[in-house]
């Protein structure tokens, strides 16, 4: 069936068409209203700014469709196929696409404001500035989705897999996300306020500066997470395995920490006011605790333990960084020197985007705060970096993709050569110094 008699059999009234070929078919900015196109085969057709509001899609294979700025309002589409489709701009709120396969889809600033995505696969899906308010993601296969910016507010997450999800800016406030997969996320100013993260595994994340306003971490694993500066008012840590955990700085008011485990945690500069304390003691001041033993009593005077100190050096005297580096770092403590790092997949073993120098410092990037996180730091612990470009022309690529990961103001010392040659023959490699506690 072509578009052509598609339309004229839809105008002469009829709705079924189960079955259907329209692959690679124009049918741009048609009105085709409570559609029935089971089963049918839409792959590669045009039906962006279309209207097809409630229509059934059920089993429907639009792979590669264009669907820009379509109105899919109410639509049923469970396990259809929009593996790399284009789906920018979209309307698809309360539709229902439990099981769909989205992988590769691009769905950005979508409105998918209370869909059902339950179970559905988005895998490398691009969801930046969406709204997935109200969304039911539980189980749906998210990871190395882009959701920079996305609204998540009230969306339930339940068991989802964010590994290695890209959540910089997202709104995860008042969130179900318990039991779900959020390991090598990005994180940075996402925001949690009152998010239910239940069972999650936090462990050695940077969670430093994020609003954790009233969410739940119940029952979660945070060992060596990193809160420093983090907003918990009267965040619920009840049962919370806070091992050598590092709430320096955090706000911690009215926040309930009853029978948690803070085994070797910091709480330097920690705003403790009002926080039921593990034993059950409410404190009323704001204290400086370093909980070096298990069980051990709380201590009765205040006290603060610097183990590791970093300091931003700048002079005028000497030229002003222009990127995200400083003039130099004075630090104390434990030393971590990682090798440089080249673009290998270490799924793959091998080199990967062996022409795109964006992708290849994405995956050199990765591999560091890999090697980060197995010793117990972060990119907030480094103090030097070494970039070595095969061309100089790359830097301002490069350099874009390494601002992510480093706030300007206190990122580390840099050099930055052009060298004849790089193992592999790649574009970028990168080496670091970290020191930590």
């Amino acid at each position: 069936m072509d578009a052509k008699e598609l339309l004229e059999k839809y105008t002469a009234g009829e709705r079924k068409f189960h079955a259907v070929n329209l692959s690679e078919e124009n049918l741009k900015g048609s009105e085709l209203p409570q559609i029935d196109l089971y089963n049918s085969n839409l792959s590669g057709a045009d039906l962006s700014q279309a209207n097809l509001n409630n229509a059934n899609l059920n089993n429907a294979n639009l792979n590669k469709t264009y669907l820009q700025g379509t109105q899919l309002s109410g639509i049923t589409a469970s396990s259809a196929a929009f593996s790399r489709s284009e789906l920018s701009s979209a309307d698809l709120t309360w539709s229902n696409l439990s099981s769909a396969n989205l992988n590769n889809a691009s769905l950005e600033n979508a409105n998918l404001t209370g869909i059902n995505l339950s179970s559905a696969k988005l895998v490398y899906a691009n969801l930046d500035g969406a709204n997935l308010s109200n969304a039911n993601l539980s189980n749906a296969d998210l990871s190395v989705a882009s959701l920079y910016q996305a609204n998540l507010s009230r969306a339930n997450l339940q068991k989802a897999d964010l590994e290695e999800a890209y959540l910089i800016g997202a709104d995860l406030s008042f969130a179900t996300l318990s039991e779900a997969i959020l390991k090598k996320a990005k994180i940075q100013q996402t925001k949690f306020y009152r998010a239910n993260l239940y069972q999650v595994d936090l462990s050695g994340m940077n969670l430093a500066n994020l609003d954790f306003r009233g969410a739940s971490f119940q029952s979660t694993d945070l060992t060596k997470a990193i809160f420093q500066g983090a907003n918990l008012d009267k965040a619920n840590l009840r049962w919370a395995n806070l091992t050598r955990a590092n709430l320096d700085g955090a706000n911690l008011r009215r926040a309930d920490l009853t029978r948690a485990n803070i085994y070797g945690a910091t709480f330097n500069n920690a705003d403790l006011t009002g926080a039921i304390m593990p034993d059950g003691e409410v404190y009323t001041t704001d204290v400086d605790l370093d909980f070096v033993k298990p069980d051990a009593p709380l201590p009765k005077e205040i006290k603060e333990i610097k183990i590791m100190t970093r300091e931003v050096i700048h002079t005028d005297k000497a030229p002003a960084p222009v990127g995200p580096y400083n003039q130099a770092i004075v630090a104390s403590g434990k030393m971590l020197f990682v090798s440089g790092q080249i673009a290998i997949d270490p799924r793959l073993g091998d080199v990967v985007y062996t022409d795109d120098v964006t992708k290849q410092t994405e995956q050199v990037m990765q591999n560091i705060e890999a090697i980060l996180t197995e010793a117990g730091a972060t990119f907030n612990d480094v103090v030097k970096t070494g970039v070595f470009l095969a061309d100089m022309k790359d830097f301002a690529t490069v350099n874009q993709v390494y601002a992510k990961y480093f706030d300007p103001e206190t990122a580390p010392a840099r050099a930055c050569v052009e060298v004849a040659r790089l193992p592999k023959d790649v574009l970028v490699e990168i080496e670091c110094i970290a020191v930590i506690n």
